[in-house]
């Protein structure tokens, strides 16, 4: 049974074609994949972007409230701002994979 996006990009790509019958099964399983990388990436790269931009926040902050201890709180915010990209670049792999295999 296919699910709402098959449903909607069989009906897209047969617009598109001019008719349902030219359709295979081919063309809905590669436009599942091109939905799911989309979304794999776009998600995944949501949760980091906030992570990131709150750590630098409450960095600027510290260091507003600290400018002694800068170079320690500076250290530490990279050191998380690249934790969290690794798992954006995770989400890129993830999407990568979901398309081409």
């Amino acid at each position: 049974m296919y699910d709402l996006a098959s449903v909607i990009f069989t009906d897209v790509l047969g617009q598109v074609t001019g008719g349902g019958s030219n359709i295979s099964g081919t063309d809905v399983i590669h436009a599942n994949r091109v939905i799911g990388a989309g979304l794999a990436m776009g998600l995944g790269g949501i949760g980091p972007g906030i992570g990131i931009g709150i750590a630098v926040n409450g960095a600027l902050q510290a260091i507003g409230r600290n400018p002694e201890a800068e170079g320690s709180i500076r250290t530490n915010m990279i050191i998380g701002a690249g934790l969290a990209e690794a798992v954006a670049i995770y989400a890129l792999l993830i999407g990568l994979l979901i398309l081409f295999v």
